[in-house]
Protein backbone atom coordinates (compact mmCIF):
# COMPACT_ATOMS: atom_id res chain seq x y z
CA UNK A 1 0.00 0.00 0.00
CA UNK A 2 1.29 3.54 -0.85
CA UNK A 3 0.42 5.59 2.03
CA UNK A 4 0.57 8.83 -0.26
CA UNK A 5 -3.08 9.92 -0.68
CA UNK A 6 -4.62 7.38 1.77
CA UNK A 7 -6.30 8.39 5.41
CA UNK A 8 -5.10 7.29 8.71
CA UNK A 9 -6.92 7.58 11.86
CA UNK A 10 -4.90 7.48 14.84
CA UNK A 11 -5.08 7.14 18.77
CA UNK A 12 -3.48 8.94 21.33
CA UNK A 13 -2.40 10.65 18.70
CA UNK A 14 -1.59 14.59 20.40
CA UNK A 15 1.67 13.00 22.22
CA UNK A 16 4.55 10.02 22.27
CA UNK A 17 4.43 7.54 19.74
CA UNK A 18 1.19 8.71 18.15
CA UNK A 19 2.26 12.31 17.48
CA UNK A 20 5.33 11.06 15.95
CA UNK A 21 3.24 8.12 13.83
CA UNK A 22 0.74 11.59 13.35
CA UNK A 23 3.83 13.63 11.52
CA UNK A 24 5.31 10.58 9.55
CA UNK A 25 1.87 10.05 8.07
CA UNK A 26 1.42 13.88 6.45
CA UNK A 27 5.42 13.53 5.97
CA UNK A 28 4.41 10.56 3.64
CA UNK A 29 1.50 12.02 2.33
CA UNK A 30 -1.52 10.68 3.87
CA UNK A 31 -4.67 12.80 5.33
CA UNK A 32 -5.17 12.41 9.40
CA UNK A 33 -7.57 12.09 12.24
CA UNK A 34 -5.54 12.77 15.22
CA UNK A 35 -7.75 10.70 18.13
CA UNK A 36 -6.87 11.66 21.81
CA UNK A 37 -8.54 12.29 24.99
CA UNK A 38 -6.22 15.56 25.96
CA UNK A 39 -8.01 18.52 24.56
CA UNK A 40 -5.44 21.40 25.12
CA UNK A 41 -2.35 19.00 23.16
CA UNK A 42 -4.41 17.81 20.56
CA UNK A 43 -5.16 21.58 19.63
CA UNK A 44 -1.96 23.15 19.82
CA UNK A 45 -0.67 19.93 17.69
CA UNK A 46 -3.35 20.04 14.61
CA UNK A 47 -2.84 24.08 14.57
CA UNK A 48 1.02 23.50 14.29
CA UNK A 49 0.71 20.59 11.68
CA UNK A 50 -1.92 22.88 9.71
CA UNK A 51 0.69 25.51 9.70
CA UNK A 52 3.20 23.16 8.57
CA UNK A 53 1.53 21.08 6.30
CA UNK A 54 -1.49 23.12 5.23
CA UNK A 55 -5.34 23.11 6.51
CA UNK A 56 -7.61 20.23 5.48
CA UNK A 57 -4.46 17.22 5.88
CA UNK A 58 -5.38 17.25 9.80
CA UNK A 59 -8.46 17.25 11.81
CA UNK A 60 -8.42 16.54 15.83
CA UNK A 61 -11.46 14.48 17.55
CA UNK A 62 -11.53 14.75 21.12
CA UNK A 63 -12.31 10.83 22.24
CA UNK A 64 -11.98 8.78 25.27
CA UNK A 65 -11.16 5.85 23.30
CA UNK A 66 -12.94 3.50 27.20
CA UNK A 67 -16.60 5.13 25.64
CA UNK A 68 -18.31 3.14 23.08
CA UNK A 69 -20.00 5.79 22.05
CA UNK A 70 -17.36 8.53 21.40
CA UNK A 71 -14.75 6.33 19.60
CA UNK A 72 -17.87 5.09 16.82
CA UNK A 73 -18.19 8.72 16.51
CA UNK A 74 -14.75 9.57 15.81
CA UNK A 75 -14.53 6.90 13.43
CA UNK A 76 -17.61 8.11 11.69
CA UNK A 77 -16.41 11.53 11.74
CA UNK A 78 -13.15 10.75 9.75
CA UNK A 79 -14.90 9.03 6.84
CA UNK A 80 -17.56 12.12 6.94
CA UNK A 81 -14.70 14.46 6.70
CA UNK A 82 -12.35 12.46 4.55
CA UNK A 83 -14.70 10.56 2.59
CA UNK A 84 -12.73 7.25 3.35
CA UNK A 85 -10.45 5.66 5.67
CA UNK A 86 -7.63 2.81 4.92
CA UNK A 87 -5.15 3.20 7.71
CA UNK A 88 -6.39 2.86 11.75
CA UNK A 89 -3.42 2.87 14.16
CA UNK A 90 -4.83 1.85 18.07
CA UNK A 91 -2.18 3.63 19.86
CA UNK A 92 -3.68 4.79 22.95
CA UNK A 93 -1.87 3.37 25.88
CA UNK A 94 -1.74 4.39 30.28
CA UNK A 95 0.61 2.82 32.56
CA UNK A 96 -1.37 2.59 36.22
CA UNK A 97 -0.77 -0.33 37.99
CA UNK A 98 -2.71 1.36 41.13
CA UNK A 99 -5.93 1.77 38.59
CA UNK A 100 -5.67 -1.56 36.62
CA UNK A 101 -9.02 -1.76 35.59
CA UNK A 102 -8.76 1.76 33.92
CA UNK A 103 -5.12 0.33 32.05
CA UNK A 104 -7.19 -2.65 30.93
CA UNK A 105 -9.68 -0.63 29.62
CA UNK A 106 -8.28 1.65 28.04
CA UNK A 107 -5.10 -0.67 26.61
CA UNK A 108 -6.73 -3.38 25.55
CA UNK A 109 -10.24 -3.15 25.21
CA UNK A 110 -9.97 0.39 23.38
CA UNK A 111 -7.44 -1.16 21.14
CA UNK A 112 -10.52 -4.18 20.68
CA UNK A 113 -12.99 -1.46 20.06
CA UNK A 114 -10.66 0.54 17.76
CA UNK A 115 -10.04 -3.21 15.40
CA UNK A 116 -14.13 -3.75 15.47
CA UNK A 117 -15.01 -0.08 14.25
CA UNK A 118 -11.48 -0.28 11.77
CA UNK A 119 -12.95 -3.73 10.14
CA UNK A 120 -16.94 -2.14 9.97
CA UNK A 121 -15.47 0.72 8.08
CA UNK A 122 -12.85 -1.19 6.09
CA UNK A 123 -13.51 -4.63 4.92
CA UNK A 124 -13.89 -5.37 1.76
CA UNK A 125 -16.65 -8.04 2.45
CA UNK A 126 -18.69 -5.48 4.01
CA UNK A 127 -18.68 -2.64 1.17
CA UNK A 128 -15.06 -1.16 2.16
CA UNK A 129 -11.86 -0.67 0.44
CA UNK A 130 -9.44 -2.68 2.64
CA UNK A 131 -6.64 -1.29 4.41
CA UNK A 132 -4.12 -1.75 7.13
CA UNK A 133 -4.60 -2.15 11.06
CA UNK A 134 -1.60 -1.51 13.65
CA UNK A 135 -2.30 -2.23 16.97
CA UNK A 136 0.56 -1.01 19.65
CA UNK A 137 2.06 -3.32 21.72
CA UNK A 138 5.11 -3.08 23.87
CA UNK A 139 8.45 -5.88 24.36
CA UNK A 140 6.81 -5.93 27.98
CA UNK A 141 4.66 -8.48 26.25
CA UNK A 142 5.39 -12.24 26.61
CA UNK A 143 5.10 -14.66 23.54
CA UNK A 144 8.29 -16.31 22.78
CA UNK A 145 11.21 -15.58 24.62
CA UNK A 146 14.90 -14.88 23.02
CA UNK A 147 17.18 -16.91 25.89
CA UNK A 148 18.95 -19.50 25.50
CA UNK A 149 16.42 -22.34 24.78
CA UNK A 150 13.96 -20.58 22.20
CA UNK A 151 15.04 -18.29 19.50
CA UNK A 152 13.94 -15.19 17.99
CA UNK A 153 14.19 -14.72 14.33
CA UNK A 154 14.70 -11.36 13.40
CA UNK A 155 14.97 -9.53 9.59
CA UNK A 156 17.19 -6.62 10.33
CA UNK A 157 19.01 -4.08 8.21
CA UNK A 158 22.56 -2.85 8.02
CA UNK A 159 23.27 -5.65 10.99
CA UNK A 160 25.75 -9.06 10.07
CA UNK A 161 23.29 -12.18 9.45
CA UNK A 162 22.63 -14.01 12.78
CA UNK A 163 24.44 -17.58 12.77
CA UNK A 164 21.93 -20.43 11.98
CA UNK A 165 19.31 -21.40 14.56
CA UNK A 166 19.85 -23.90 17.36
CA UNK A 167 18.20 -27.47 16.33
CA UNK A 168 14.70 -27.19 17.04
CA UNK A 169 12.83 -30.79 19.04
CA UNK A 170 9.80 -31.92 18.27
CA UNK A 171 8.24 -30.94 21.57
CA UNK A 172 7.85 -27.53 20.95
CA UNK A 173 4.34 -25.93 20.35
CA UNK A 174 3.53 -24.92 16.53
CA UNK A 175 2.98 -21.49 17.34
CA UNK A 176 6.42 -21.16 19.12
CA UNK A 177 9.20 -24.04 18.52
CA UNK A 178 10.94 -24.86 21.91
CA UNK A 179 15.25 -25.54 21.17
CA UNK A 180 17.05 -28.98 22.57
CA UNK A 181 19.72 -27.41 25.42
CA UNK A 182 22.35 -25.95 23.41
CA UNK A 183 26.01 -26.80 24.42
CA UNK A 184 28.57 -23.91 25.27
CA UNK A 185 29.32 -23.50 21.94
CA UNK A 186 26.01 -23.18 21.18
CA UNK A 187 25.85 -20.43 24.30
CA UNK A 188 28.19 -18.31 23.21
CA UNK A 189 26.57 -18.08 19.51
CA UNK A 190 23.45 -17.20 21.58
CA UNK A 191 24.94 -14.63 23.21
CA UNK A 192 27.20 -12.92 20.30
CA UNK A 193 23.58 -12.71 18.26
CA UNK A 194 21.26 -12.02 20.58
CA UNK A 195 18.64 -9.37 20.20
CA UNK A 196 16.71 -8.58 23.16
CA UNK A 197 13.23 -10.00 23.52
CA UNK A 198 10.00 -9.93 25.43
CA UNK A 199 10.43 -8.76 28.51
CA UNK A 200 8.19 -8.91 31.44
CA UNK A 201 9.07 -6.53 34.13
CA UNK A 202 8.06 -7.14 38.14
CA UNK A 203 7.07 -3.43 38.28
CA UNK A 204 4.15 -3.63 36.01
CA UNK A 205 2.24 -6.86 35.56
CA UNK A 206 -0.90 -5.47 34.35
CA UNK A 207 0.55 -3.51 31.59
CA UNK A 208 2.54 -6.40 30.75
CA UNK A 209 -0.94 -8.26 30.64
CA UNK A 210 -2.64 -5.82 28.36
CA UNK A 211 0.36 -5.84 26.04
CA UNK A 212 0.25 -9.28 25.65
CA UNK A 213 -3.14 -9.53 24.90
CA UNK A 214 -2.95 -7.36 22.00
CA UNK A 215 -0.21 -9.52 20.44
CA UNK A 216 -2.70 -12.44 20.99
CA UNK A 217 -5.88 -10.77 19.84
CA UNK A 218 -4.15 -9.17 16.59
CA UNK A 219 -2.54 -12.47 15.20
CA UNK A 220 -6.28 -14.13 15.97
CA UNK A 221 -7.87 -11.29 14.15
CA UNK A 222 -5.53 -11.00 11.45
CA UNK A 223 -5.89 -14.84 11.10
CA UNK A 224 -10.04 -14.09 10.44
CA UNK A 225 -9.54 -11.52 7.90
CA UNK A 226 -7.20 -13.58 5.70
CA UNK A 227 -9.72 -17.08 6.19
CA UNK A 228 -12.79 -14.19 5.84
CA UNK A 229 -11.00 -12.59 3.13
CA UNK A 230 -11.83 -9.33 4.53
CA UNK A 231 -9.00 -7.50 2.94
CA UNK A 232 -7.32 -5.58 5.64
CA UNK A 233 -3.99 -6.69 7.27
CA UNK A 234 -3.57 -6.39 10.74
CA UNK A 235 -0.16 -6.12 12.61
CA UNK A 236 1.43 -5.25 15.97
CA UNK A 237 4.44 -3.41 16.99
CA UNK A 238 6.59 -4.11 19.70
CA UNK A 239 9.28 -1.55 20.57
CA UNK A 240 11.27 -1.71 23.60
CA UNK A 241 11.38 1.39 25.90
CA UNK A 242 10.38 4.90 24.17
CA UNK A 243 11.10 8.20 25.30
CA UNK A 244 7.28 9.24 26.08
CA UNK A 245 5.71 10.68 29.26
CA UNK A 246 4.07 7.09 29.81
CA UNK A 247 7.67 5.59 30.61
CA UNK A 248 8.11 8.40 32.98
CA UNK A 249 4.97 7.38 34.75
CA UNK A 250 7.26 4.88 36.54
CA UNK A 251 8.47 7.54 38.74
CA UNK A 252 5.02 7.92 40.64
CA UNK A 253 3.51 6.59 42.64
CA UNK A 254 -0.32 7.20 41.90
CA UNK A 255 0.50 5.34 38.46
CA UNK A 256 2.44 1.96 40.27
CA UNK A 257 1.23 1.28 43.60
CA UNK A 258 2.74 -1.21 45.42
CA UNK A 259 5.21 -1.87 42.38
CA UNK A 260 6.47 1.95 43.03
CA UNK A 261 9.00 0.07 45.10
CA UNK A 262 10.57 -1.41 42.28
CA UNK A 263 11.07 2.13 40.38
CA UNK A 264 15.00 1.48 40.38
CA UNK A 265 14.30 -2.11 38.92
CA UNK A 266 13.24 -0.74 35.57
CA UNK A 267 15.35 2.31 35.65
CA UNK A 268 18.52 -0.31 35.69
CA UNK A 269 16.83 -2.34 32.48
CA UNK A 270 16.20 0.83 30.84
CA UNK A 271 20.12 1.45 31.24
CA UNK A 272 20.87 -2.05 29.48
CA UNK A 273 18.30 -2.19 26.81
CA UNK A 274 18.09 1.41 25.87
CA UNK A 275 15.88 3.83 25.21
CA UNK A 276 14.06 4.83 21.99
CA UNK A 277 12.72 7.53 20.57
CA UNK A 278 9.58 7.53 19.12
CA UNK A 279 10.47 8.33 15.39
CA UNK A 280 11.63 4.89 14.89
CA UNK A 281 8.07 3.43 16.19
CA UNK A 282 6.20 5.89 13.54
CA UNK A 283 8.79 4.55 10.72
CA UNK A 284 7.54 1.05 11.38
CA UNK A 285 4.06 1.75 10.79
CA UNK A 286 5.33 2.74 7.39
CA UNK A 287 7.25 -0.41 6.40
CA UNK A 288 3.83 -1.84 7.74
CA UNK A 289 1.63 0.04 5.28
CA UNK A 290 4.06 -0.49 2.47
CA UNK A 291 4.92 -4.09 2.93
CA UNK A 292 1.65 -5.85 1.64
CA UNK A 293 2.95 -9.63 2.70
CA UNK A 294 2.50 -8.84 6.27
CA UNK A 295 -0.66 -9.76 8.15
CA UNK A 296 -0.73 -11.09 11.58
CA UNK A 297 3.22 -9.83 11.70
CA UNK A 298 4.41 -8.75 15.19
CA UNK A 299 7.12 -5.97 14.25
CA UNK A 300 9.53 -5.57 17.31
CA UNK A 301 11.86 -2.73 17.91
CA UNK A 302 14.80 -2.45 19.65
CA UNK A 303 18.00 -0.20 20.43
CA UNK A 304 20.89 -3.03 19.39
CA UNK A 305 18.72 -4.07 16.41
CA UNK A 306 15.84 -1.22 15.09
CA UNK A 307 13.25 -3.12 13.07
CA UNK A 308 12.60 -6.62 13.26
CA UNK A 309 10.08 -9.32 13.75
CA UNK A 310 9.29 -11.75 15.58
CA UNK A 311 9.02 -15.56 13.66
CA UNK A 312 6.99 -17.95 14.38
CA UNK A 313 7.28 -21.60 13.97
CA UNK A 314 4.52 -23.56 11.24
CA UNK A 315 1.27 -23.01 11.59
CA UNK A 316 -2.15 -24.67 10.88
CA UNK A 317 -3.52 -22.75 7.77
CA UNK A 318 -7.86 -22.65 7.21
CA UNK A 319 -8.96 -22.68 4.20
CA UNK A 320 -10.45 -19.84 2.92
CA UNK A 321 -14.12 -19.14 3.36
CA UNK A 322 -16.48 -17.84 0.20
CA UNK A 323 -19.65 -16.60 1.77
Amino acid sequence: MEVEGKVALVTGAAQGIGKAIIRELLENGASVSLIDIAVEKGEEYKTLLDEEFGEGKAIFIVCDVTNQDQLTDAFQQTVDHFGKLNIVVNNAGINNEKNWEKTINVNLNGMIRGTYLALKHMRKDEGGEGGLIVNMSSLAAHTCTSGLFSRSHFIQRNLAPAPPPLIATQSGSRACTKLSQPNQQDRERERAAHVPGLMPAAHQPVYTATKSGIIGFTRAIAAASEVGQYGVRINTIAPGFVNTALLQSIEHEENMGEYYKYEANIKEMMNHYGILEPLIVAKGVIELAENDTLNGAVMKITVSAGIHYEEYGPQYQAKIISI
